[in-house]
């Protein structure tokens, strides 16, 4: 039976996509679904485990111990009148949002082929679930942050942030738009090559210490040759690091150059695998 000419559609969906689609209000219309694979999301991870939720806790407190022990106490690296933990548990915090929306989105059309090929919805909302869930694992290990920043301050070292704390959501932000687009990219390149998943593993593992989580940009440019301590200033992700440090700890770097400089690649990079993510889901189902 074809429709008449008077006939109204509802919804009409089609593979016809402009390349910089977003589509915010299809978005806004599945926003219970959306809300409803973030709370999945944050209850399926540590679901049948021993410690559940106590893992996150545990990892940015042995990380940042065992930072504390091999760059600063066997390493010598100095963190200037910071305590060494509170110095690396403030960049790990940062560091694990990043990998999190990263690695959570980086396997999105792989992980939900089974969903994405009989059920129609937004496909960006997948990842954007994962960016916003990863929020709660973010708060929490930033309590444990506040809580050791209190801490240090009654044994009475000198701690104080500063009036940069309002760029604080700003951040929040950046780290959320560089991780969704590098994670959109990945995953759908992921649709065709298989073995880019192993590469995003190591490839983490190898960009946090080009990223000065364990140690402050002073040091590699104190230490590293020219062109090595230029790789990690002009690193968005150093320049992400350094600032969460420095309005929270009023130690390091801060300039108001860098900041744009990472606002305008997060945007670049997120705008840069939404327009691949979208491209990529009108065939994957024929290649994943």
């Amino acid at each position: 039976m074809t429709p008449q000419k008077n006939d109204t559609w509802l919804y009409e969906i089609s593979s016809e996509k402009k390349a910089f689609d977003l589509n915010l209000k299809e978005v806004w219309r599945y926003r219970d679904l959306l809300i409803l694979f973030v709370k999945r999301d944050i209850t399926t991870v540590y679901k049948q485990t021993i410690l559940g939720p106590l893992w996150y806790f545990i990892q940015p407190l042995f990380t940042s111990v065992i930072f504390t022990l091999v760059f600063n106490n066997l390493g010598s690296i100095s963190t200037g009148s910071t305590p060494p933990f509170l110095f690396n548990l403030a960049g790990i915090t940062a560091w694990n949002y990043f990998t999190a929306c990263f690695t959570g989105t980086s396997n999105t059309f792989r992980s939900n082929a089974g969903i994405f090929g009989k059920v129609y919805f937004p496909r960006v909302i997948m990842p954007m679930s994962v960016t916003i869930s990863n929020l709660m694992k973010f708060g929490i290990q930033l309590l444990i942050f506040i809580i050791f920043y209190c801490y240090y301050l009654l044994q009475g070292f000198q701690l104080s942030p500063n009036l940069h704390l309002l760029l604080f959501p700003i951040y929040i932000v950046m780290m959320a738009l560089m991780g969704l687009g590098l994670g959109m990219t990945i995953s759908s390149m992921t649709t065709k090559y298989r073995d880019l998943n192993v590469l995003v593993g190591f490839a983490v593992s190898l960009l946090m210490y080009v990223s000065a989580v364990p140690y402050p940009l002073s040091e590699a440019r104190k230490k590293l040759p020219d062109y090595a301590a230029d790789l990690v200033a002009y690193n968005p992700l150093t320049q992400i690091i350094e600032g969460f440090r420095y309005m929270l700890l009023d130690t390091g770097s801060f300039s108001w150059i860098g900041f744009f400089y990472v606002l305008f690649i997060s945007i670049a990079l997120f705008l840069l695998g939404l327009v691949i993510f979208n491209r990529t889901e009108k065939s994957f189902i024929d290649t994943v």
